[in-house]
């Protein structure tokens, strides 16, 4: 795989240029993510009242850990710090492996997934921004309109599409991750369908499929997504700043276990080739371990681990 190109410098952000969007969305296309957004999310609305007394098991509570795990690792080691930014080498069969992983997650294609997330680094809290909170303004309403806006309606409610061509040469090249971008429908489907056969043939039973599929493939994608989104929208938003950023990037503890460690969105953005992003004490980072662990089997090499020097030089002090 080819290196992720540079993003430009936070400092010589500027509106996007027009290379950067591509033709509007069909209206079809922007009901479909619209129903994507919203169908899990009253699945979880439902989820409550449903369980209590009945409709969940732990063979439910398996199925939709396991699935949580691979496809919320597939976004963030996968997605997020190899193939946008490049923290370390994958050797081919993890990188296959952590392309169908993050698709899993249904938070769109890995090559639409990079693209959209590049272009967020390069403008981050500046205009071009595909999902800044700060878009609107900083009173109270304004803050409140662009956290919706940044956490989901960015998704549907945008009418540009972020040119991959700009964003992602890199994967456009990569023949494995074009077939598998090409293949997400198919995916999608696994990913949905997969933990009900599983709770069918595990209870043997029409009625566990249904529950299956209710908590470890609705459920789950919902939770997953409203984990993933709220980087975009809380983590810009309110938290602490232990690192020198020129956006609005912060850290947000109670986020760090359910996002595999995403949320420690300061030091990211302050380095965002680093391969762990939690590197202060007590800041728990799964992605990174993960990631460890993959070097230590010889699948991942080049892991840009933190560099001492470079974080002291960019500490906020205290």
């Amino acid at each position: 795989m080819t290196a992720a190109p540079e993003i430009a410098p936070e400092n010589t952000r500027r509106g996007p240029e027009p290379e950067i969007l591509e033709e509007k969305r069909g209206r079809a296309e922007r009901y479909t993510v619209f129903a994507f957004v919203f169908v899990p999310l009253l699945a979880v609305a439902a989820a409550v009242p449903f369980a209590w007394g009945w409709g969940l098991s732990w063979t439910d509570v398996a199925i939709g850990a396991v699935f949580y795990v691979i496809s919320g690792l597939g976004i963030t080691v996968g997605f997020h710090r190899l193939f946008t930014h490049g923290s370390y080498k994958a050797n081919r069969p993890l990188k296959i492996v952590m392309a169908i992983a993050g698709s899993m997650a249904i938070e769109g294609g890995v090559i639409k997934w990079v693209a959209d997330h590049r272009r967020h680094h390069k403008y981050a809290d500046h205009e071009g921004d595909p999902h800044s909170p700060w878009r609107f303004g900083e009173d109270w309403r304004s803050v409140a309109k662009g956290l919706y806006y940044a956490h989901m309606a960015w998704l549907y409610l945008d009418e540009q599409k972020t040119s991959p061509r700009r964003f992602a040469p890199d994967l456009l090249k990569d023949k494995d991750l074009v077939r598998i971008d090409k293949w997400f429908g198919a995916i999608v489907a696994f990913s949905l369908l997969a933990p009900a056969v599983i709770g069918g043939l595990v209870t043997m039973s029409w009625w566990g499929a249904v529950t299956a599929f209710f908590w470890a493939s609705l459920v789950r994608i919902a939770l997953l997504h409203h984990v993933t989104w709220s980087i975009n929208s809380i983590c810009h938003t309110i938290g602490e700043e232990n690192f020198e950023v020129r956006d609005r990037s912060r850290n947000v503890w109670w986020l760090a276990i359910p996002s595999f460690g995403e949320s420690w969105h300061n030091l990211h953005h302050a380095d965002p080739t680093c391969a762990r992003h939690g590197v202060l004490k007590g800041q728990i980072d799964i992605s990174a371990r993960v990631i460890w662990a993959f070097e230590k089997f010889g699948w991942a090499t080049k892991v840009r681990w933190p560099n001492a020097e470079r974080l002291a030089a960019k500490r906020v002090q205290a």
